[in-house]
């Protein structure tokens, strides 16, 4: 009798009939539980389901803003690299993780090595401006072609695109005072090509440093714990 009553005043109150009641009304003869914990209760669940359905207003703005920077951002580069755009030494596109500003091998680095050229460094110091002011996070990733290279310097495409992206790296934090906290460097090598290696084109676009400018969620999810991580921090370096 007491479930079918709080079952009925429950129903009621919920279409605004009954105003809400503390009752005294037992769920369990041997353990009985005032209808207002049972109300508290509901609330609880009802809220938490909510927040399963609909996204935290914070995070809609976090990122509708992420949005905003990202367009002002992208202009403001295209701007300013007008010349570097037209002669294909430089492309942008977004990607999931924020705004890619690709750097082509031919623009910025000799073949086989990870030295910038210096007529490439204008371009940088243009980059750095813009970026300078901001405090976005960055991660700056060095891929190269399937062509293998063994040389005493580069053993391997593995060294060629990480040493190029630290190379990036370094220049960002002693020539333009970057944080080191808002960089990381990453090499792929030849294994996230964004064009076919069976042409000399498809191969001259691969062998690129991206310069991923990252929004905020992307850099939120990068520092949650793997699922079997047990939550400790990883020692590996991007």
């Amino acid at each position: 009798m007491g479930k079918l009553a709080l079952a009925i005043q429950v129903a009621f109150q919920d279409l605004g009939v009954f105003p809400a009641s503390t009752t005294q009304i037992p769920l369990d003869l041997n353990d009985p539980m005032p209808f207002s914990t049972v109300q508290a209760i509901q609330n609880v669940e009802r809220t938490a389901e909510l927040g399963r359905i609909a996204s935290s207003p914070r995070d809609s703005l976090t990122a509708a803003s992420d949005e905003t920077d990202i367009s002002t951002l992208r202009s403001e580069l295209e701007q300013a690299l007008h010349n570097e755009i037209a002669l294909h030494q430089v492309s942008l596109h977004r990607e999931t993780d924020g705004l890619v500003v690709s750097l082509r091998e031919f623009g910025f680095f000799d073949s086989g090595s990870a030295t910038l050229k210096h007529e490439a460094l204008p371009a940088l110091d243009r980059i750095a401006s813009i970026l300078a002011i901001r405090t976005c996070k960055l991660r700056i990733e060095g891929h190269t072609d399937n062509v293998p290279i063994h040389t005493v310097q580069m053993p391997s495409n593995w060294e060629l695109s990480t040493n190029r992206a630290t190379e990036l790296v370094r220049v960002l934090i002693i020539g333009h005072r970057f944080a080191p906290e808002r960089l990381s460097a990453a090499g792929y090598a030849e294994y996230h090509p964004i064009a076919s290696n069976l042409t000399a084109q498809g191969r001259a676009q691969n062998r690129r440093v991206d310069v991923v400018i990252l929004t905020s969620e992307a850099v939120k999810l990068s520092s949650l714990p793997s699922p079997d991580s047990d939550a400790k921090p990883s020692s590996s370096l991007n």
